[in-house]
């Protein structure tokens, strides 16, 4: 279990109930997919909020999904599509695909986050008309 519980009293926690995955964040291998760094990073995002995050992975922890009702009977019900499966405070409020850094905020009651603006390439490593570094 990767558990970031950094929440203060009061907060919120989210458990995420990862499909199986090679590693505790699916962030490994040469196969990548790419929306799991993104979702890795708006997770820290939530954590530095102040949001007390766990993080399950079926290859690693299958009894979690187990001994967990909620998982269990969602898993029942819809089986491993349902995955990835979002819980705030032991309520589903999102199943199937790893949401966006703007709908984990909206879920958890947070202020939506600054906009995220990607670095030009050549702006800070001296790129010029000969090339980049």
């Amino acid at each position: 279990m990767n558990d970031s519980t950094l929440g203060s009293a009061g907060t919120s926690r989210l458990s995420v109930f990862d499909p199986p995955m090679c590693c505790s964040t699916g962030v490994c291998g040469p196969d990548v997919d790419p929306a799991l760094p993104r979702f890795a990073a708006d997770l820290a995002w939530l954590v530095e909020q102040g949001v007390g995050v766990r993080r399950f992975n079926l290859a690693q922890e299958p009894l979690a999904f187990t001994d967990h009702a909620v998982v269990r009977g969602l898993l029942a019900e819809h089986g491993s599509e349902a995955l990835p499966a979002l819980l705030v405070d032991d309520r589903i409020v999102h199943r199937g695909s790893y949401p966006s850094r703007e709908r984990l905020a909206e879920l958890l009651g947070l202020p939506a986050p600054a906009r995220r603006s990607l670095a030009v390439v050549g702006e800070s490593c001296g790129c010029g008309p000969e090339g980049c570094c």
